[in-house]
């Protein structure tokens, strides 16, 4: 076993601030963690096209993606589990009878079966993301790790009803859920990476806010739940730290001791 350590960070709420910036503490933050060696990762319900800038930013090479289902380290593929495509040929039909919109994701693709859906455009829209590219049928050619449905939450009910045997639902937005198969999470994902590089779990720290989260928070060794995040995650957490927007990272990064304050000059973040 390695004595490196590691840390997991969630995008939405928590790596990002409420306005889907990246605070300059946090920059700092993640500097300071890969200067003293701590191996840094994306962990995300979003699929790589969705986050390409900021591994760019970030300086990021390492991600979990799609809540587990894909797992790339120092930009190699470690893991992929894609979906059925016999459910998926049958799920599109359903939406497409149903007008309900969907987003098919994989580590190259993000993809709508419809143009301009406006519950689409409206919760893409709120996560500042461009309304992806329209191929229908995705699936016939390419893997799909994870798709998102849209529609108000009786008719995603319906789908939930049909479909629970073998795949979970994650709310993120008033009309979008997440669906992928059972047993997928992001704590699979981060098992595998930690397993190749031969990390032990208390070496291992995570910071997240939302119910995608549950699974990572539980597995690692610490963690983190922001400020933000839903009172069930604070819960299970073992440290709160502040919001995404009042240098929670930091802060957290600081509490759970990865961090020195002589490490990270504090004053020039405000």
């Amino acid at each position: 076993m390695t004595n490196k350590k590691i840390v997991f960070f969630d995008l939405d709420g928590t790596l990002m601030s409420h306005d889907k910036t990246i605070l300059p503490s946090t920059k700092e933050a993640l500097h300071a963690l890969r200067e003293k060696g701590v191996i840094t990762v994306i962990c995300t319900g979003r699929a790589p096209r969705m986050f390409q800038e900021l591994l760019t930013e970030l300086e990021f090479d390492s991600y979990v993606s799609m809540n587990g289902q894909h797992v790339v380290y120092e930009s190699n593929e470690l893991f992929s589990n894609p979906m059925n495509t016999d459910i998926l040929t049958e799920l599109s039909a359903l939406a497409k009878e149903n007008g309900h919109g969907i987003t098919y994701s994989n580590s190259e693709v993000f993809a709508a079966n419809a143009a301009e859906h406006p519950l689409v455009a409206g919760s893409l829209g709120r996560l500042k993301l461009k309304y992806p590219e329209v191929d229908e049928e995705i699936f016939a050619h390419s893997p799909v790790h994870q798709i998102q449905l849209y529609g108000n939450m009786d008719d995603m009910q319906s789908y939930k009803d049909r479909y629970q045997e073998d795949y979970v639902f994650i709310h993120w937005d008033e009309n979008a859920v997440d669906m992928l198969p059972k047993g997928a999470s992001k704590a699979v994902g981060i098992r595998k990476l930690m397993e190749h590089l031969d990390i032990p779990v208390e070496n291992s720290y995570a910071f997240g806010d939302g119910p995608n989260d549950f699974e990572m928070i539980e597995f690692v060794g610490t963690g983190i739940a922001m400020g933000n995040a839903i009172p069930e995650l604070k819960e299970k957490a073992d440290l709160v730290t502040d919001t995404c927007s009042n240098d929670g990272i930091l802060k957290g990064l600081l509490a759970c001791g990865l961090l020195e304050e002589a490490e990270v000059s504090l004053h020039n973040n405000h």
